[in-house]
């Protein structure tokens, strides 16, 4: 999800199940990151998958996952086996104005810098590693808000 206008990417490593199932960017109910992206701008979320992707892309923050696919079974990252990286260089060489990197969880920003980061040599954009919005990091969703505001603060 990436138009001409977005200057930051936000990461995931792939989608869990729900997602993967209901074709949304993290459709688990439980999954803090809707919370957190509107919660950047003070707003609740919409239930309409639409509006909320159009929400996003308006302030021109884009998805995708480091990983175009994987083995695992259930949801958790700690469970992906044999990783098939993306292609990061078409997609940067295509919107050249995506500047920041932003990688939901540790194990999206260590799939990317084993997999995807030595392919780009030179066109590298910042890189920024956040805590996961997964359920399963149990940090409390207060907290992760607060480091998650550096996507609203960066364009």
């Amino acid at each position: 999800m990436v138009d001409e206008d977005c200057t930051r990417l936000v990461l995931g490593s792939m989608p869990g199940e729900v997602s993967l199932r209901e074709g949304r960017y993290y459709a688990h109910p439980r999954n803090g990151f809707w919370p957190i992206m509107y919660g950047l701008y003070g707003k609740v979320p919409e239930e309409d998958y639409e509006l909320r992707k159009q929400f996003l892309l308006r302030r021109g923050i884009g998805l995708w996952d480091v990983l175009a696919a994987c083995e695992r079974s259930g949801s958790l990252d700690s469970a992906i086996r044999n990783p098939e990286v993306n292609e990061f260089a078409p997609l940067l060489g295509s919107y050249p104005g995506i500047r920041t990197l932003f990688f939901n969880g540790g194990k999206a920003y260590e799939l990317f810098m084993r997999h995807a980061a030595p392919k780009l040599a030179g066109n590298m954009p910042e890189l920024v590693k956040l805590p996961s919005t997964s359920p399963a990091y149990t940090m409390p969703i207060e907290a992760k808000l607060e480091q998650w505001r550096v996507v609203a603060e960066t364009k």
